[in-house]
C-alpha cells in the first residue's frame, strides 16, 4: 500500500495550487478519501473528505475557495486550491479511510508574498 501526494509550492496570496493523491495497492476503491493539514504548532484538521460516490465535505474556511475531486472507479483525487490565503499554508497529507487509515507523507503548501 503507497499512498503519494504531489503539487506543492509555494503561492502569492490570491493564487492557486492544484494537490494530488493516488494510493496504490488496494484491490478494492476506496469509500473514503481526505486532505488535512498541519500547521506549524497547530493540530492536523480536516479539510476535505470525498466518498466514492461523490460525496463531498469541507471544513468551513476553505468553502468556495478549495474543490476537492475524484477521479471515477479510481482511487485517486485532486485538491482544486484558489484564492489562497497566508493562513492556508500548511503540510497537506492526503488520508484514505481503508480497513486501516493510510496516511501520505505530507505536501508543503506555502502562502506568502
Amino acid at each position: 500500500v503507497q499512498v503519494v501526494e504531489s503539487g506543492g509550492g509555494l503561492v502569492q496570496p490570491g493564487g492557486s495550487l492544484r494537490l494530488s493523491c493516488t494510493a496504490s495497492g488496494f484491490s478494492y476503491i476506496i469509500s473514503v478519501m481526505g486532505w488535512y493539514r498541519q500547521a506549524p504548532g497547530k493540530q492536523r484538521e480536516l479539510v476535505a473528505l470525498i466518498t466514492s460516490e461523490g460525496n463531498t465535505n469541507y471544513v468551513d474556511s476553505v468553502k468556495g475557495r478549495f474543490t476537492i475531486s475524484r477521479a471515477n472507479g479510481k482511487n485517486a483525487m485532486s485538491l482544486q486550491m484558489n484564492s489562497l490565503k497566508p493562513e492556508d499554508t500548511a503540510v497537506y497529507y492526503c488520508k484514505v479511510v481503508a480497513l486501516s487509515d493510510y496516511w501520505g507523507q505530507g505536501t508543503q503548501v506555502t502562502v506568502s508574498s
